[in-house]
């Protein structure tokens, strides 16, 4: 041996050309170094590639739906994945966007369409420092059935009490239903208020918190309660969580040893590192 080193990516390929990927434990995040990415290799961004990939594989995403940070040193700018599924998003394909969607640096990258719906939240929400979209199939038939979305498991708490759902076909009448412009972004924002979370009808749902780690955990249990109210309500009349229950809860779930302890525990069933 001459002792020549290697790059990981370098290694992947050779592993893959040989058909022993398959055999290769799940890869943490790469590094701006490994990428080459002009986006330093701050925490938040790594948390964001390890959000993808515990989203992916919870199933609150599939093939689509798409996860952003706030820029920690840029708080008018926000981070997210070139257009590509979540599970596969690793630091090479991250993007800086202003609020208005336009990319800051986009090498050739094609972004996600419905980036507007990010940027719009975070122009309205200042508290907000993450965001999540995604079709959830549990959460789907809330989105067009009469009966609200309503915390009734303790987990779920961090959901908030209201849910509401945004309508793009009564502002903007007949579409593609996906949220292609600021216009169209702002209006979502609008609906989504104070909340947590926001139902889009026929489409899927949105999450906001805090950090990448709450937002994780409420896309998770949102999913959670809603496939435990379907089953409640074949049962009869079911009830809701209290306000009180909601705020105390909340607080708990939230606590740095819940969270911490569930954000762990995600990462490592995605084979990320718990950073």
């Amino acid at each position: 041996m001459t002792g020549t080193r290697f790059t990981r990516r370098e290694v992947v390929r050779a592993a893959a050309s040989i058909g022993g990927l398959a055999a290769l434990a799940p890869l943490a995040p790469l590094s701006a170094q490994d990428s080459a990415a002009p986006l330093p290799n701050l925490t938040e961004f790594r948390r964001l590639i390890a959000a993808n990939r515990i989203l992916a594989r919870e199933n609150v995403v599939d093939a689509f739906g798409h996860v952003s940070v706030r820029d920690p040193r840029e708080p008018d700018r926000y981070v997210m994945s070139r257009s590509r599924s979540p599970e596969l998003i690793e630091f090479e394909d991250l993007m800086e966007f202003r609020l208005d969607g336009t990319p800051v640096e986009a090498r050739g990258r094609t972004p996600y369409g419905e980036r507007m719906i990010h940027g719009a939240i975070y122009a309205a929400r200042s508290d907000v420092n993450a965001v999540v979209h995604n079709h959830s199939y549990a959460v789907l038939p809330f989105t067009v059935a009469e009966t609200r979305l309503r915390p009734v498991i303790h987990m779920a708490s961090i959901i908030g009490a209201q849910i509401p759902v945004w309508d793009i076909r009564a502002a903007f009448g007949d579409t593609d239903m996906l949220v292609r412009t600021m216009d169209q972004g702002r209006s979502l924002a609008g609906t989504l208020g104070r909340n947590t979370c926001v139902l889009m009808r026929g489409h899927g749902a949105v999450v906001v918190g805090p950090g990448v780690k709450e937002v994780v955990m409420t896309s998770f249990y949102l999913q959670v309660n809603a496939q435990v109210q379907l089953q409640a309500l074949g049962l009869g009349e079911i009830t809701p969580l209290s306000s009180a229950e909601i705020v105390l809860s909340h607080e708990t779930q939230f606590s740095p040893l819940a969270i911490d302890r569930a954000w762990e525990y995600f990462c490592q069933r995605a084979g990320v590192d718990p950073v």
